[in-house]
C-alpha cells in the first residue's frame, strides 16, 4: 500500500482575505484528510519562492500553522517539507516538533534539508553559508533531533551546533520520535544522510529514469554504512495537474516549466517537465503507478492550479481506491 502526501506551498488563494486565509487553509487539511491522504505537508518558507509565486505572495510560518492545523484535523500526519536547517537552533526545532506531536496526539512528521533560498536568508538576516557548510549543519540536526527524540538527555557535540543533557519533556507521542524525512537529490552528501539517518528519503522532481538511478544511490550508499535499503521508504514530490485534454496540459506544462526555469536558474528543465504528472483522474493513477513500480513507497503531490477541497477530494479518493488505504508516516 503506498503513501501519499498533499504539499501545500500555495496561500494566495483568489477571493480570499488575509482574515480568511487560516480557514481555507483548514478547509485544505480537513479535505485532504478526508480524502484518504496520509500526510499534508507545508513550505518552510519565509518568502514565497521563484519557482510558485511573487515574493509578496503570503507565506505563513510553517510550525505556527502546523500547530493550528493539528487542533483542526484529527489523523492526516503533519509536517513540513522540508524544514530549512539554517532558520532554527536544530534543539529549539526538535522542541518544535515534539510539541507538534503532543498537540496532534503523534501526528508530527520532521522533515529536514540544508535549504537553498539565498534571497530569503539576506532578507532575514540569517547567514547563508556555502553548500558544504549547510550540508554538515544537516548532518548535526539530524543527529540532534534523533537523540533529542529518543534519549532522555542527550549530548552531541557538533562543529556548528551542539547540546548538553538536552531535557524534552513532555516525550514524542511516537514511539522513537516523529519519523525523519531527508529532502534532496544529492547523489554525494544528500542521499548518503538519508541512508545513515532518515526514516524516509524525499526525492525531488525527477522523471521515471532519475527515480531508478536515485534509488540505486541510495541502495548503494545503505550498502556503504551497513543498512538495509528496505528500512527507508522512499518518496518523490511533484507537481500534478488536473486537466480535461492534451492541449489544456500542454498548455499547463508550459507555465509550470517558465515557473521552474525562474526557480531554479540552470535545472535540467526537460527532465522536470517528464516528472510533472497531468491528466484526468484516471490517467494521473496510471502514471503514479508507473512511480511505484519503479521502486518509490509513495509520492508527495503539489495539486499546482487546483488547490482546492474539490479538486483534493477528486484526486485523493481516486489514489486511494486504486492503491489502497491511508499509511503510517514510517
Amino acid at each position: 500500500m503506498a503513501f501519499f502526501g498533499l504539499y501545500c506551498p500555495y496561500f494566495t488563494y483568489p477571493g480570499v482575505s488575509d482574515d480568511r486565509l487560516f480557514a481555507r487553509v483548514a478547509e485544505i487539511a480537513v479535505a485532504a484528510e478526508d480524502a484518504g491522504f496520509d500526510a499534508l505537508f507545508v513550505m518552510d518558507h519565509l518568502h514565497m519562492v521563484p519557482n510558485h509565486g511573487p515574493p509578496t505572495d503570503a507565506m505563513p510560518e510553517a510550525y505556527t500553522l502546523l500547530g493550528a492545523l493539528a487542533a483542526r484535523t484529527s489523523r492526516i500526519g503533519l509536517g513540513a517539507l522540508v524544514t530549512g536547517v539554517t532558520y532554527r537552533n536544530p534543539a529549539l526545532l526538535a522542541k518544535m516538533v515534539t510539541t507538534l506531536d503532543l498537540v496532534s496526539a503523534g501526528r508530527a512528521i520532521c522533515g529536514l534539508g540544508a535549504g537553498w533560498y539565498e534571497a530569503e536568508h539576506r532578507a532575514y538576516g540569517f547567514p547563508f553559508p556555502p553548500v558544504a557548510e549547510r550540508m554538515d549543519r544537516l548532518e548535526e540536526a539530524l543527529r540532534i533531533c534523533r537523540a533529542m527524540f529518543t534519549e532522555e538527555a542527550p549530548s552531541v557535540a557538533g562543529r556548528y551546533s551542539q547540546i548538553e543533557g538536552a531535557l524534552n519533556f513532555p516525550r514524542p507521542i511516537q514511539p522513537g520520535g516523529p519519523p525523519i524525512w531527508v529532502g534532496g537529490g544529492g547523489e554525494r552528501r544528500t542521499l548518503r544522510l538519508a541512508a545513515q539517518y532518515a526514516d524516509v528519503c524525499d526525492l525531488p522532481l525527477v522523471d521515471l529514469v532519475g527515480v531508478r538511478h536515485k534509488l540505486d544511490v541510495l541502495a548503494r550508499h545503505c550498502e556503504d554504512v551497513g543498512r538495509n535499503p528496505a528500512t527507508i521508504r522512499t518518496m518523490r514530490q511533484g507537481p500534478v495537474m488536473l486537466v480535461k485534454s492534451r492541449a489544456e496540459a500542454e498548455a499547463r506544462l508550459e507555465w509550470a516549466i517558465a515557473g521552474m526555469a525562474q526557480g531554479y536558474p540552470g535545472a535540467d528543465l526537460e527532465t522536470m517537465r517528464r516528472g510533472i504528472i497531468a491528466g484526468d483522474p484516471a490517467s494521473v493513477v496510471e502514471q503514479v503507478g508507473a512511480y511505484l513500480e519503479a521502486g518509490l513507497d509513495g509520492m508527495t503531490l503539489v495539486l499546482r492550479g487546483a488547490h482546492n477541497p474539490e479538486s483534493i477530494a477528486l484526486i485523493g479518493e481516486a489514489l486511494r481506491k486504486a492503491f489502497g488505504p491511508r499509511q503510517p508516516a514510517a
